[in-house]
């Protein structure tokens, strides 16, 4: 049965990133109350896999993003 992807939190899928295995996501999946199939989850992990961030995603990892309104990034970081 296919996973109903408006129950997934982002939380879930942030751990679905962290496996490195199918058997790992096929626990993960278990523990939350989903079951998947060894062939679902080598898909999952292939499409896992291959998941690029896009440039401004990107740049908020890479730049170190800082969360909140009102924030001066001029003078973020400095004394």
């Amino acid at each position: 049965m296919p996973i109903d992807k408006t129950k997934i939190t982002q939380e879930m899928l942030t751990q679905a990133m962290e496996c490195q295995t199918a058997e790992e996501l096929m626990a993960l999946c278990k523990a939350k109350g989903f079951e998947i199939t060894k062939d679902e989850a080598e898909s999952y992990m292939a499409e896992l896999e291959n998941t690029e961030l896009d440039s401004e995603s990107l740049s908020k990892v890479a730049g170190g993003y800082c969360y909140g309104e009102g924030v001066d990034t001029d003078t973020v970081g400095r004394p």
